[in-house]
């Protein structure tokens, strides 16, 4: 075994030790990284611009397919060589090591050189560092605080407990590295600032974040948005916002939304980038939630937004989306690719009824309803099997789906809202409903704005 080096603070001997009796699965990169500033898999990304960044810096990279995978994990070998771009003027306070499992010619070979020498990260008993094992949380914002020279300037329990709702889940060795980075605000918690997931595997989009922070704490401008940085009031995260601002969002469940022109729905839509006021302060951060209903208007369905969901604080709000009048006839060849990842509300079915097939057909989610699951029968010589499996349907939908006769069931893999769970219902059809469904698309569609001032 050799010889744990002098650390300067006991917080440093027993993150020696931790690592020491850590394991994690590896994860081996060898395939050629790219070096750009735009990668195809960040857009509206919470770090994206931490990400573009450190990319235009040549601190990151990305992947030849254009990807940069942000919810990737980080081999301790990519941090070092994370480490050694990011702060490269950094001293060296120690001597160096050689690490059997680190070869002159590994790829990493200088980078984890550097990274022992300058306090960053440490090995394991024998000289072993295990490049290619998992990086968690909570080692790289110790290995931060240490290179980067912190401590923390009270009590380190008190830092914690204060910020941070699962303190008592960080490792012993690491409540003074963690306190020291959190009054430094390299901290980064996404999507909620309370909750630091200590023991949680690094992702490349959260590593990418710890280092933004670490080099504005150096003189540089921080790129992440202010409401996930830990040991920030809450006051920076406050605001107002005018009537007509205009607020990005997006549906996570399905790619269109199909509902009946004399249909009421209630929908929750996710915020789709930062909503800042004109000081620039973020006022609703992207990820949050705006809970609402789709309504009928004339000509169509309008969205309209009444709370506002924000770290697990609701708020009033008032918006609503312009009115969408784009239909489509239910008996028109193309109507079932129209269907295929579509989410359904439930009047939308007598809309729908001349979509029948002798097969079962399985609905894989639910947007809302009283009686989910419903089964129904068809009588008409169509499969839409395929082209349902991944649509989302309300109550009522099976009835407007297949809707003639029959008792061939449908089958709803996933409630969104809703009471009767599971519910049967045998070949019910409204015969009088209309053909014509109105077609949203979330995205683009129900892009929201306030009509009122909005503040927190």
């Amino acid at each position: 075994m050799r010889k744990i080096r002098k650390c300067q603070s006991v917080s440093g001997l027993l993150l020696g030790f931790e690592m020491m009796i850590s394991a994690v699965a590896p994860l081996v990169i060898s395939a050629p990284v790219l070096a750009q500033s735009k990668f195809s898999d960040v857009q509206s990304n919470w770090s994206q611009s931490c990400i573009t960044q450190l990319a235009s810096q040549g601190i990151i990279s990305g992947y030849p397919d254009g990807t940069f995978r942000p919810n990737a994990s980080v081999t301790r070998a990519e941090f070092a060589a994370m480490i050694g771009k990011a702060f490269s003027n950094a001293q060296k306070t120690r001597n160096p090591v050689q690490f059997v499992d680190v070869p002159a010619n590994y790829w990493a070979y200088t980078a984890i050189e550097t990274a022992s020498q300058a306090g960053f990260l440490s090995g394991y008993p024998g000289q072993v560092f295990n490049p290619s094992q998992n990086i968690p949380r909570a080692q790289v914002l110790v290995a931060l605080a240490s290179g980067l020279n912190y401590s923390p300037t009270q009590s380190a329990t008190t830092t914690l407990n204060a910020n941070f709702t699962d303190a008592n889940t960080i490792p012993s060795y690491a409540d003074s590295g963690i306190a020291a980075a959190t009054e430094k605000h390299l901290v980064v918690d996404y999507p909620d600032v309370k909750y630091l997931h200590p023991n949680q595997l690094a992702s490349r989009a959260e590593v990418s974040a710890f280092l933004c922070q670490g080099l504005a704490s150096s003189g540089q401008a921080s790129s992440i948005p202010r409401q996930y940085i830990a040991g920030l009031s809450s006051s920076s995260i406050t605001g107002q916002l005018p009537s007509g601002t205009s607020i990005p969002v997006k549906y996570l469940d399905a790619k269109r939304i199909v509902v009946s022109p004399k249909e009421t729905s209630p929908l929750t839509l996710t915020v789709a980038t930062d909503i800042t006021n004109n000081q620039g302060s973020v006022v609703i951060p992207a990820g949050s939630q705006i809970v609402g209903q789709l309504q009928p208007v004339t000509g169509g369905s309008q969205f309209v937004a009444s709370q506002l969901i924000i770290n697990g604080q609701q708020l009033g709000i008032n918006a609503s989306s312009h009115s969408i009048t784009t239909t489509q006839d239910v008996r028109s060849p193309n109507f079932t690719a129209i269907l295929s990842d579509a989410a359904v509300g439930s009047a939308a079915a007598a809309g729908i009824s001349g979509i029948t097939g002798n097969k079962h057909i399985t609905l894989g989610k639910v947007l809302t309803g009283t009686a989910v699951g419903t089964a129904v029968g068809a009588n008409q010589n169509r499969n839409v099997l395929s082209t349902l499996r991944d649509t989302a349907i309300g109550a009522g939908a099976a009835a407007g789906i297949s809707g003639i006769t029959g008792n061939r069931s449908i089958t709803a893999g996933k409630v969104i809202t809703g009471g009767a769970a599971g519910a049967t219902i045998g070949g019910i059809l409204d015969h009088s409903s209309t053909n014509q469904v109105v077609v949203i698309n979330p995205n683009t569609d129900l892009t929201l704005t306030l009509n009122s001032d909005l503040s927190r």
